[in-house]
This record gives C-alpha cells, sequence and structure tokens, in this order.
C-alpha cells in the first residue's frame, strides 16, 4: 500500500494531477478543494498522502487508481465519508468539492439541505451520512482552512496536531479551537508543536 507521495507537480486536471518522481510519472485523483490549493505549485515539490483503490470497467478489468490529499486528517475524513452506504470513492471524489472543515461543520450541525448542495449527494444520502458521522466529526469541524492558515502564517497541520495535544490533556474541541485561535491571531510565527502550545498557555496566564 501506497501511503505517501512526493514529486514535482507537472500537471493540474479537473479531477486529477500528474506528479513526476525520478523517471516515474504517476496520476493522483483528487478532489476539487484540493485541486484548488495545489494548482498554483505546478513546477514545484509536492507531498501527500494516499490511499489506493480498484476501479474496474465493463470488460471486468480492475484498475488500480491513487487519491491523494494534503493532511492526513482530510484522508481520514475521505475514508470515513466512502464508508457511508451508497457514497464509495467515487461517489465521495466527486462530491467533496468544500473544505473538510466546512463539510463536517454541515455533518456536526445536521444540515441536510447544505449537504445536498455536494455533487451527487441528494437528500436521502445527507440523511445517512448525518445518521452515520454526525458523531464523529468534532475533529474534522475543527480544521483550519489552508488559506485561513496562510492569512495567520501557520501551517493547518500544525494547528491540528497542536489541538490533537490539547484533547489529549483534556481540554475539550471547542476550547482547544478557542485557545489556538487567540494565540494564532496574535500574529507571532510557530515553527512547531511546542512553540505553539506555549503561546497557547502564554495566553491563559
Amino acid at each position: 500500500m501506497i501511503k505517501y507521495v512526493t514529486g514535482r507537480l507537472v500537471e493540474v486536471f479537473d479531477s486529477s494531477i500528474i506528479m513526476e518522481n525520478g523517471p516515474f510519472h504517476f496520476e493522483v485523483l483528487v478532489p476539487d478543494f484540493v485541486r484548488h490549493n495545489v494548482q498554483s505549485l505546478v513546477g514545484g515539490d509536492l507531498s501527500l498522502h494516499t490511499i489506493l483503490y480498484f476501479e474496474g470497467n465493463p470488460q471486468g478489468r480492475m484498475n488500480p487508481r491513487m487519491v491523494g490529499f494534503l493532511s492526513k486528517v482530510e484522508l481520514e475524513f475521505f475514508e470515513l465519508f466512502c464508508s457511508v452506504d451508497g457514497v464509495g470513492v467515487k461517489k465521495a471524489l466527486r462530491s467533496m468539492v468544500r473544505p473538510v472543515r466546512e463539510v463536517a461543520l454541515m455533518i456536526e450541525n445536521q444540515d441536510v439541505k447544505g449537504l445536498s448542495t455536494l455533487p451527487g449527494v441528494g437528500p436521502a444520502t445527507a440523511e445517512r451520512i448525518i445518521a452515520k458521522l454526525r458523531r464523529k466529526m468534532a475533529k474534522f469541524a475543527l480544521l483550519v482552512g489552508r488559506d485561513q492558515a496562510a492569512v495567520m502564517d501557520v501551517e493547518p497541520d500544525l494547528v491540528d496536531q497542536t489541538c490533537e495535544v490539547l484533547r489529549s490533556l483534556g481540554h475539550s474541541d471547542a476550547d482547544a479551537r478557542r485557545l489556538i485561535d487567540a494565540a494564532v491571531e496574535s500574529g507571532e510565527k510557530f515553527k512547531d508543536v511546542e512553540t505553539l502550545l506555549n503561546a497557547v498557555y502564554q495566553q491563559t496566564r
């Protein structure tokens, strides 16, 4: 199983990208929100967290396909989304046109109407998604969007990791989000989880 790939981003298409690593060029399927985040990086190096699945064709041939995401948390959300009856990998790829945080909030808030606006997700599917995933959305609803993180000059994965540490220390999801928001709004640059945690606890003194 290929879990992580790194290479030069060569081309970006509507639903996939082409990456180059040495003599190899390989296609990675990406949902729309990932494509939006990487399309300005053509020519540069890119790393993705990936899963493999097999796609059948009318002739009975099974083709291996790779799906990529910019963080482990996004990949984890995608796998949960795919686990809902009637969704699957292809529909999930087509549906995820919004950032993970936005979709997670719709699920957590039981927003059937909002979920039904996603491509391929009607009211019945939205109800099934909410029924199965609503109680699993807290960590995903706390994700910082990459555009927001760029403005704050902090890596979204760093924020996600710090959230995990705060939760392990007994903070609620909402409290962790509030503490981190207060720290990053100071404009300070954070190189790792430790420096962000120090800033968080300075805010509470």
